[in-house]
């Protein structure tokens, strides 16, 4: 195995393309990525790797070899599940992410309800009164950890929301889904039976609640529509388990990780930081360029279904595939400089961090939702929120999050 190689340390133009493996967790957590796929983007699109903790697998790192893949379900399939890793075969989850039509459209559509346009107008009132809470009860002229005392604790109360899950136990969901993605399997500083014990913990709580659910009429939260739906009512228990983490993780990872890369974002290139103050109505199309810019997940999985030539490359039916969003996202063939952050970028929506298709992320619009009141509410209150110290980044290939962001937070 390339194990010699430091690719953190090394050049990445130096490191021969054969022993180049984007799924070394260290190199997101040390931001160290960005070289590699812009060589991969130049040289070798359809990248293979032969050895890596996964096994062999491809990178495509192309916008638009993202996007075809993404339209091709029947030769790129979903199944099985969304990081890397194999699983053990007596741990397999399963949840509609890792389905292909027609089961997977219609699981996604059993839940989707919960951020239908009504009910998305209903929530953000919701929404705002709790930044609102959060940001007030911020301690002005101390240093803070940003990620826990705003984005944790932000995304955690509204995925307690949509769950209508015990509001004073919510933080069992952040450690839900902080153990979902960070496993030793998927290249996280979790042991296995540490994650596994944590996710049956899952199982357990909420097959209670759902089961409280079953007795009670339909109300309109998630786990009430997957208790209730007529083709989720019945899932095996590792189906059910596999949902529930996929939508802990699809709420949380996402929003939670953006809400911290804005403030990130913001403080290295102060002259937007300057473009957002001087007018306000900018927010919703700086959220967009946040969720690119961030790409708070950096890839998702297919699997080759048959024996096929993609862009010259000769994939073999069973091989896995990684779509990394974050290397497409960064592709100047589609987007005009894409390595800037630009918060009035035309045409800002145009990316991939929510994916495409069928697959597209069902919460995408919540998660815009959520930022950009949250910014309405940073800008009524705070002239600057100011990164004071190191950030600490997560160890993951999947999920592109951080630990702590020491903050000072300046009123206007």
């Amino acid at each position: 195995m390339a194990e010699a190689i430091d690719l953190t340390q090394a050049d990445p133009y130096a490191v021969p393309l054969d022993q180049i493996d984007v799924s070394r967790a260290e190199l997101m957590q040390n931001d160290a990525h960005w070289a590699y796929f812009e060589r991969l983007r130049a040289e070798d699109p359809v990248h293979y790797c032969q050895d890596s903790m996964f096994g062999p697998y491809w990178s495509i790192t192309k916008f638009n070899d993202i996007m075809e893949i993404e339209r091709n379900h029947q030769d790129f399939s979903s199944d099985p599940g969304i990081v890397l890793a194999d699983r053990p075969e007596d741990f397999q989850t399963v949840n509609f992410i890792s389905m292909d039509p027609p089961k997977h459209d219609v699981q996604r559509k059993t839940v989707q309800g919960v951020v239908a346009p009504q009910n998305l107008a209903k929530l953000e009132a919701t929404i705002r009164s709790r930044a609102a809470g959060i940001l007030d009860s911020l301690p002005v002229g101390e240093t803070f950890n940003w990620v826990d005392l705003v984005s944790i604790e932000l995304t955690t109360q509204m995925l307690a929301t949509i769950f209508d899950f015990p509001f004073d136990e919510r933080r069992k969901l952040t450690f839900w889904s902080d153990m979902a993605t960070s496993g030793e399997l998927a290249g996280g500083p979790t042991p296995e039976p540490e994650r596994r014990a944590a996710l049956m913990e899952c199982l357990e709580y909420f097959t209670r609640l759902r089961d409280e659910r079953v007795q009670e009429d339909l109300k309109p939260d998630l786990l009430s529509m997957l208790a209730h739906g007529e083709d989720t009512r019945d899932m095996p228990p590792m189906e059910f388990l596999g949902n529930l983490i996929l939508l802990i993780v699809g709420g949380n990872d996402t929003t939670r990780n953006s809400i911290s890369g804005g403030v990130l974002m913001l403080n290295r290139n102060p002259r937007e930081y300057e473009k957002l103050r001087n007018n306000l109505e900018l927010i919703p199309n700086m959220v967009s360029e946040i969720i690119r810019y961030q790409t708070p997940l950096a890839y998702m999985r297919r699997t080759a279904t048959r024996d096929i030539e993609f862009h010259g490359k000769q994939i073999k039916k069973g091989d896995k595939l990684a779509m990394w969003y974050v290397s497409g996202n960064r592709d100047d063939e589609v987007i005009d400089r894409p390595d800037e952050f630009i918060i009035d970028r035309p045409n800002a929506r145009h990316h991939l961090s929510f994916g495409f298709g069928v697959h597209r992320c069902m919460g995408n619009r919540l998660a815009e939702m959520q930022l950009r009141v949250l910014w309405e509410e940073i800008m009524q209150r705070f002239r600057f929120v100011e990164v004071v110290g190191e950030v600490e980044r997560v160890q993951s290939s999947f999920v592109r999050g951080y630990a702590t962001m020491p903050v000072k937070v300046h009123p206007w």
